[in-house]
C-alpha cells in the first residue's frame, strides 16, 4: 500500500494542474493560480513521502515528470494563452512555446546527473509561479499589451533549457557563509510579498534569475 501512497499524491498534483486550465479558461486566474500552487504543494510531498517511505521508484519518477508537464508547463502555459487571447490577435501562440521547452525542460532534468543539488535553466516550478501570479496580477495592475507577453513568453522558454546554472533552495546547514545567496534571495522574496502582496510572488522569481546571473558573472570574473 505505502508504495502507491507517493504515486497516489502526485496524481493530485496533476488533477490540481488540470484544475488549474479550467478556472483560466473561466476567466478565473486567481484559483488558476493558487491550482497551481497546490500542484506545486503536491509535487514536494510525494517525493518527500517517497523518501520517508523508501517507496522511490522508476515508475514514480516518470509518472511525476508527466504531470509536472501539465501543472508547470500547459497549465501557466494557458494562463498566458488566454491573456492574451482576450486582447486578439495571434500573440497568443507564443505562449505554447513554452510547453514545448517546458517538456525539453523536464527531460533533460531526467538525464542529467549535475541537477541533484542544483539547476541547469529556470526550473519549471518556478517558470509556473512567475506565470500563475504574474497573469493574476496583471489583472489588477492594467492590462499589458499582448506583444509584451509574447516576448516574456520566448525569453522564459528559453530561460527552460538555458544552460544557466541556478542555485537551489536546498540548506545543507544554517550557515550564512554557505548559503548567503539563499539568504539573500529569501530576504528579498520577503520585502517584494509584503510590498507587492500576490504579485510579489512572480517579482521574486524575476528576482532569482537576477541572482543567478549576477551570481555566475562574478563566478566569473
Amino acid at each position: 500500500m505505502k508504495k502507491h501512497l507517493a504515486n497516489a499524491i502526485t496524481c493530485l498534483n496533476v488533477l490540481a494542474g488540470s484544475l488549474s486550465i479550467v478556472c483560466t479558461f473561466q476567466g478565473n486566474y486567481t484559483w488558476a493560480a493558487y491550482c497551481i500552487v497546490i500542484a506545486a504543494v503536491f509535487d514536494f510531498l510525494d517525493g518527500f513521502v517517497a523518501r520517508m517511505l523508501h517507496a522511490v521508484s522508476a515508475i514514480g519518477k516518470e509518472l511525476d515528470s508527466l504531470c509536472d508537464i501539465v501543472s508547470f508547463g500547459v497549465a501557466p502555459s494557458m494562463m498566458a494563452f488566454h491573456y492574451m487571447q482576450t486582447q486578439g490577435g495571434y500573440w497568443c501562440y507564443a505562449a505554447l512555446l513554452m510547453v514545448a521547452c517546458s517538456a525539453l525542460r523536464l527531460a533533460m532534468f531526467n538525464l542529467d546527473e549535475r541537477q541533484t543539488s542544483s539547476f541547469i535553466g529556470l526550473p519549471t516550478p518556478a517558470n509556473a509561479i512567475f506565470w500563475a501570479f504574474g497573469i493574476a496580477g496583471m489583472t489588477t495592475l492594467g492590462q499589458i499589451e499582448s506583444w509584451i507577453i509574447a516576448l516574456l513568453c520566448v525569453v522564459f522558454s528559453w530561460l527552460l533549457v538555458s544552460p544557466i546554472p541556478m542555485f537551489s533552495l536546498k540548506f545543507k546547514n544554517l550557515h550564512y557563509k554557505d548559503n548567503a545567496l539563499r539568504y539573500i534571495f529569501l530576504a528579498g522574496c520577503i520585502i517584494l510579498i509584503i510590498w507587492m502582496k500576490s504579485f510579489g510572488f512572480a517579482l521574486s522569481i524575476l528576482w532569482y534569475i537576477l541572482l543567478c546571473l549576477l551570481h555566475l558573472i562574478l563566478k566569473k570574473s
